[in-house]
């Protein structure tokens, strides 16, 4: 099976920014068992600005674009070194791949996207994907990792988007302020009461939240690719999602 796992900044990183070394030792421990089962997987990680930013004692999102720029400078050589050590470990090898909005309006940008994606792919490499924050500006203001994670999806082809969070799936309210609040196990089609559902953003250091992960389970399903949103807190349920008994929201794709 072809997967996309998005892994957001919450789940990559402690409150503090910092990383969650714990955590993210087991991601990859997991995430390499699943491809040495004969997956194939791409990585959309969120995490560079959050881990850029801590390492130089920032530990709130700031509000102007250079230090965010700046964060996300070191945070990239910082995540891709943690990524290609820990993967290394269990004999698999990692690709960067920087994009911005160029690389979905323009057709060439496109095609060369394509085509290193599916050639990393056929050579065993597990492709880590994030949006190039040093030189963009939009895409920091959207921080929308996850439309990106359901784009890469459908470039690639992918039969399961998986998009790891700090929550384990939609509810019919906000469950830390709502003792009534009930996960929704299955969606067969994202409605607008569907999508009033959603909240605002979440961790002081990320961006995205859960409006976003419908916009995202929207265009994947529509494109054919089932999605399910989980909370990332343990790695191990990226087993429970491949089994099919998760705690977690699953998105019914449509035919294509």
């Amino acid at each position: 099976m072809r997967i996309v796992i998005k892994v957001g900044t919450s789940t990559l990183t402690h409150s503090t920014g910092l990383l969650n070394i714990k955590r993210v030792e087991k991601m990859c421990k997991v995430i390499s068992d699943l491809k040495n089962a004969g997956n194939e997987i791409v990585l959309v990680s969120s995490g560079a600005i959050g881990m850029g930013l801590s390492k130089v004692g920032i530990h709130r999102r700031p509000d102007d674009i250079s230090t965010l720029q700046a964060g996300a400078a070191i945070g990239q050589c910082e995540l891709m070194y943690v990524y290609d050590k820990l993967f290394g470990e269990y004999n698999h090898t990692v690709a960067q791949i920087l994009m911005t909005g160029a690389f979905v309006a323009i057709d060439d940008y496109g095609k060369n996207l394509d085509n290193t994606l599916y050639r990393l792919l056929e050579l065993g490499v597990i492709p880590i994907v994030n949006e190039n924050d040093t030189v963009t500006t939009d895409e920091i203001v959207i921080g929308d990792n996850d439309t990106l994670g359901a784009i890469i999806a459908d470039r690639v082809d992918a039969e399961l988007l998986i998009i790891l969070s700090d929550i384990d799936g939609l509810y019919t309210a906000n469950p830390a302020v709502d003792p009534d609040a009930k996960r929704l196990e299955v969606i067969e089609e994202i409605t607008p009461e569907i999508e009033a559902l959603a909240g605002a953003a979440g961790s002081k250091l990320g961006t995205g939240g859960m409006v976003t992960k419908l916009k995202a389970a929207k265009l994947a399903t529509a494109n054919g690719i089932e999605v399910v949103i989980a909370n990332g807190k343990d790695p191990d349920i990226l087993y429970d999602i491949m089994d099919g008994d998760a705690v977690c929201t699953r998105f019914v794709a449509k035919k294509k």
